[in-house]
């Protein structure tokens, strides 16, 4: 499964993005998504056409976490949502892999099959029945609450250095490298 996080100020802004594939199952935790040559902007097209989403839940929802609030079918991507109590939002895009289709199978489908291999000829469709391949589950969204709350340790640890001011752009390599270990970790 390929994921884009990226956390957003109150206002919108884009404090901090970042693009990982999965590590558990056999992945290489490379991001591959189905759009290889735009998916940078694609990504943030869909987390930014989720907004609106992301503002109704917030107020019919108490929690922190708002889980899976919204589907992107083109992309077969899925977006979870993170409330911090002062309006930073926590947004995970995470496309699972492209299922081999009956019909004629794209470059596309066979670079994301092979980084979720498991052994022999099997392994698509034992990759298939996965919980990666499955991003509404229950298991899948427990992993990301998990990813989403250790995360938030590590932002509110950030935002409390005295060397970061409020809304400004995370370029702590320190942060980015717990991101990528708490993803390693849950997802």
């Amino acid at each position: 499964m390929s994921y884009y996080f990226t956390i957003l100020s109150p206002t919108d802004v884009p404090l901090f993005n970042i693009a990982f594939g999965t590590s558990k199952g056999g992945g290489d935790g490379i991001a591959r998504f189905r759009f290889p040559d735009t998916a940078q902007y694609m990504n943030q097209f869909i987390i930014h056409s989720s907004l609106d989403i992301v503002e109704e839940a917030q107020w019919m929802n108490g929690n922190m976490y708002l889980k899976h609030i919204d589907t992107y079918p083109p992309a077969s991507a899925y977006i979870s949502a993170f409330l911090t109590p002062s309006g930073t939002r926590f947004l995970l895009l995470h496309q699972p892999p492209q299922l081999p289709s009956t019909g004629t199978a794209g470059s596309g489908s066979s670079m994301l099959g092979s980084s979720f291999s498991v052994g022999g000829g099997s392994s698509s469709r034992a990759s298939s029945s996965s919980i990666a391949a499955n991003p509404t589950s229950p298991q899948t969204e427990e992993a990301v609450r998990q990813f989403m709350n250790e995360v938030y340790e590590n932002y509110v640890k950030t935002a409390m250095s005295p060397f970061y001011r409020q809304g400004m752009e995370i370029r702590s390599p320190v942060f980015r490298a717990r991101v990528v270990a708490a993803g390693k970790k849950w997802l």
